[in-house]
C-alpha cells in the first residue's frame, strides 16, 4: 500500500479526488485506521463513506458529502497534542456528551478500538459502539457509543 485517496461521489458516476494521504509520510497504520472510520470530517464539513476500495497499491476511500459538522458544547482541540480517542455518547439529545479522551501511542492502539463492536471506557464500563469517525479539524479520532443492547430509535 503506497497511498489512500478520498473521491467524493457527486452523483451520476461522477468521483471526484478530494484529499490524499502517502503511506512513507504518514505509516501504514494510519491508513488502515483512517480506512475503519464511518465518518470523515474536514474543513467544517462532515463526510460519509460509502466505500472502501483497492487499485494495485492504492486504497480508495469514497465518501458522501451530508453537509456541515455539526459542534458540541464540550469539543477540544489536539492539535499538536498526540494522537487521541474520544468516546462520546450517542444521543443528540444529551449533545453526544464526551464520556472519555484517552492518548494513544500509535495508529495501532487507535485500530485496537476501530475494529470492536464492545469497547470498554475508562471509567464508563462497556458500551456498544455505533460509529466512528476521523476529526481532521480537531485532530482526534472520535467513537460514538450506546449502552450495549440500547435502542436509539
Amino acid at each position: 500500500m503506497k497511498k489512500l485517496t478520498y473521491f467524493i461521489d457527486k452523483g451520476n458516476d461522477d468521483y471526484r479526488p478530494f484529499y490524499e494521504y502517502d503511506a512513507a509520510k504518514v505509516g501504514i497504520d494510519e491508513l488502515y485506521a483512517r480506512q475503519l472510520c464511518t465518518y470523515f470530517i474536514m474543513r467544517g464539513q462532515q463526510y460519509e463513506l460509502i466505500s472502501n476500495e483497492m487499485d494495485g497499491d492504492e486504497e480508495i476511500l469514497v465518501l458522501k458529502d451530508i453537509g456541515r459538522n455539526p459542534h458540541v458544547m464540550d469539543e477540544k482541540n489536539y492539535m499538536g497534542r498526540g494522537l487521541h480517542i474520544e468516546f462520546r455518547r450517542h444521543s443528540e439529545s444529551e449533545n453526544y456528551r464526551l464520556l472519555a479522551s484517552i492518548p494513544c501511542q500509535a495508529h495501532f492502539d487507535v485500530i485496537r478500538y476501530l475494529l470492536k463492536d464492545i469497547v470498554d471506557i475508562p471509567n464508563n464500563g462497556q458500551k456498544e459502539v455505533t460509529s466512528t469517525e476521523i476529526d481532521e479539524d480537531r485532530r482526534v479520532y472520535v467513537l460514538y457509543v450506546k449502552d450495549i443492547g440500547e435502542d436509539l430509535a
